[in-house]
């Protein structure tokens, strides 16, 4: 068998071209996918010529798509997403942030983002803040920021405490022309003491 064969296909497949496009595919995803799926057939100029009218309709749509898309990502300049999680002390997270957390943001922002676009490199594991690429062709993409919060006070954030309140210190006074300053540690309180 071939090791690429042509196909007519019947429906629109994500990544691999519109209904009524002829495309050159491995064998085996022909085999064991789109011709078992009734996605695509053999191809013959009948079924192209009786395709075209479907192939048209899909044209538009996928215009109509990427205008809606183009508007999106205008939109999305600037935005920042913040996310409140559960940490440890130190700010570490006790699950991840992924790219299905920053799409559901996203959408309850009304940003209609669906997970695949969100292009994460790793997951956060930790508070802090970071950009996030929203990518879903080659030339529609934007960064946006987002800033993963602690849903507590983290240990890092707290000022140390102390067991004593320690008093205010007092103002210095001046001292007079004849005084001389007192010595202070050790020497300072025997020679205060005598």
């Amino acid at each position: 068998m071939a090791s690429h064969i042509e196909l007519l296909l019947l429906d629109t497949v994500e990544n691999l071209g519109l209904v009524g496009e002829v495309v050159k595919v491995r064998a085996g995803y022909a085999r064991n996918y789109l011709l078992p799926m009734l996605l695509a057939e053999h191809p013959t100029q009948e079924k192209i010529e009786s395709l075209k009218e479907a192939r048209a309709r899909a044209e538009a749509e996928v215009a109509k798509q990427r205008a809606e898309r183009a508007a999106l990502i205008e939109r999305l300049a600037g935005v920042t997403v913040t996310l409140i999680r559960s940490t440890n002390d130190q700010g570490l997270l006790y699950g991840a942030v992924t790219q299905r957390d920053i799409s559901d943001e996203l959408i309850k922002m009304g940003f209609g983002v669906d997970t695949r676009a969100v292009r994460l490199s790793q997951p956060f594991r930790r508070v802090g803040a970071g950009s996030v690429t929203i990518q879903f062709d080659r030339d529609l993409k934007a960064d946006i920021d987002v800033m993963v919060k602690s849903d507590r006070v983290l240990e890092i954030d707290r000022k140390p405490e102390t067991t004593e309140e320690a008093p205010a210190p007092a103002a210095e006074e001046p001292a007079a022309e004849g005084d001389a300053p007192k010595a202070k540690g050790k020497k300072g309180k025997k020679a205060d003491a005598e």
